[in-house]
């Protein structure tokens, strides 16, 4: 039990540090000025301890994508996809980041209950979104695959959910591992969704069609003040769903028993 806890505390410590860097690092950005455009390079000048610094910023196909118009994905409300039916009286609201490997770890050891109790209207299921590892350990994966995870639920709530198990299913077993940066792995892993390699699915894939609705739901994580992934609540009271085991969620009847006491009080 002891040994228990303290990987949970390190675990915690780990997940606090990756959103202060990532925190700081949005500070940064808030306080760029002067943006000059130079030689087809976007230069900008910082503040730093008083002097200026510059640093060149090269534009890239992600960043692009993220400055052209909204588009809402089809069965979305704003930075929310909803699973299950609309007049479930109980809502669980669940906060993930796909390159978190314990994020994985509750979808592969719980995803397939929590889907079950939505059909059986239990209660309906808020997923929200979190893209910070992306900014605290570099790369692109968390906004890629949110963008799949776009395209995905544009086909259908369904398809949403199948394809987010697939991705949870094969995620990267170390937060470094940018996988879901590849768009041809994401590709790869939807042909294991029914019918969701569409013309349209794979097209919002590799022109990145939702980026900018993917920087609108990471942005609404700082928002709400969260303080790391995943979190999931049930009318808004906090389940703790990790075992304490490396990434691996409690046992379904555990959380079947979580979800039985709560809906009691």
């Amino acid at each position: 039990m002891a040994n228990a806890k303290t990987s949970r505390k390190n675990e915690q410590r780990a997940a606090r540090e990756r959103l202060r860097a990532e925190r700081e690092a949005q500070a940064r950005k808030a306080k760029l000025r002067g943006r000059l455009l130079v030689g087809g390079a976007v230069v900008v000048a910082l503040a730093v301890a008083g002097s200026v610094g510059w640093y060149v910023a090269r534009p890239d196909a992600d960043a692009a994508a993220a400055e052209k118009p909204l588009i809402q994905p089809k069965h979305t409300s704003g930075t929310t996809v909803t699973y299950g039916k609309a007049d479930a009286k109980h809502t669980l609201d669940i906060w993930l980041d796909p390159r978190c490997p314990y994020c994985a770890g509750v979808e592969t050891g719980l995803g397939k209950t929590m889907k079950e109790q939505a059909d059986a209207g239990t209660y309906k299921i808020e997923y929200h979104f979190a893209t910070f590892l992306d900014g605290s350990l570099k790369g692109k994966g968390s906004k890629r695959a949110l963008n799949a995870l776009g395209a995905a639920v544009n086909e259908s709530p369904e398809k949403f959910m199948d394809y987010l198990g697939v991705l949870y299913a094969n995620h990267p077993e170390k937060e470094t591992d940018d996988k879901f940066g590849s768009t041809a792995t994401l590709l790869e892993l939807a042909d294991q969704v029914d019918g969701l390699r569409t013309p349209a699915f794979n097209q919002a894939v590799k022109e990145l069609t939702y980026m900018p609705w993917v920087e609108k739901v990471s942005k609404e994580f700082y928002n709400q003040n969260k303080t790391g992934t995943p979190e999931v609540s049930l009318d808004g009271k906090k389940l703790d769903v990790l075992s304490g085991k490396g990434i691996d969620s409690i046992s379904p009847d555990a959380f079947k028993k979580l979800v039985a006491d709560q809906l009691k009080g």
